[in-house]
């Protein structure tokens, strides 16, 4: 576990390669077998991605990270020059550029240089799991799903980890974490994000833990633990 991180990815999530067409697995007129997947973005897709990403650094420490292969994809050229066409609307912020081989490794080297990052579909799903894990633990970390209009969808990044329910052993935070940045991000409520997310710290600098993210001479506490521990925390 990495302290002070606080890196928020932005990802794309209805368009590049994981939807593109043409898309399958073909025979060719030799008999051989070829997959194919196509990476595929429009401008209007970028744009729309990107204008989350600055207002989304807005919200935060003003630093936005584009991350893409623009030295090897055209889609990624696409990429760099729609987000820096539109940079000049967003002057309180300020855009770096990193291909994603090397923001891959600049998250292992120092994550902390990072506020925002914003990308495509695959990069985003590949950078935000290794994120992740600067934690600690998948358990510890919110996302959203977020449209154009309306309400989003805010979750933990993890699944439902079957293997261990009804043991009580779950981390409740990632799920906690999850409607404080609901109250931040879609309801533009930060006074009471802020205040969850006190709670959450003031309970980790206790040393109470749930067994994804415990180290010996810490408190072991299971999931309706950490719960009850959170929301005493929280009404005091």
């Amino acid at each position: 576990m990495v302290e002070g991180v606080d890196i928020m990815v932005v990802r794309e999530l209805t368009g590049g390669i994981y939807f593109g067409q043409p898309k399958g697995i073909f025979t060719s007129e030799t008999g051989e077998r070829r997959a194919v997947n196509t990476m595929d973005y429009s401008e209007t897709e970028i744009d729309r991605i990107a204008r989350i990403g600055f207002e989304t650094a807005r919200k935060r420490r003003g630093k936005l990270c584009s991350v893409d292969k623009a030295n090897v994809l055209d889609v990624s050229q696409l990429w760099r020059d729609r987000i820096m066409a539109l940079a000049p609307e967003y002057p309180d912020v300020e855009l770096t550029h990193l291909y994603v081989d090397n923001a891959a490794m600049q998250l292992v080297r120092a994550p902390k240089q990072f506020d925002t990052i914003v990308t495509g579909n695959l990069f985003g799903d590949i950078l935000s799991d290794a994120a992740a894990m600067l934690t600690g633990s998948i358990g510890m970390l919110p996302s959203a799903s977020l449209g154009s209009h309306g309400p989003g969808v805010f979750e933990p990044v993890h699944g439902s980890a079957p293997d261990i329910a009804g043991q009580n052993k779950a981390n409740p935070l990632a799920q906690v974490l999850s409607a404080a940045m609901m109250l931040r991000y879609g309801l533009n409520q930060p006074q009471a994000a802020d205040k969850i997310e006190q709670g959450v710290v003031a309970v980790l600098d206790r040393s109470d833990r749930t067994g994804d993210i415990y180290s010996p001479g810490m408190r072991l506490l299971g999931c309706q633990e950490m719960g009850e521990t959170l929301l005493a925390t929280l009404q005091s």
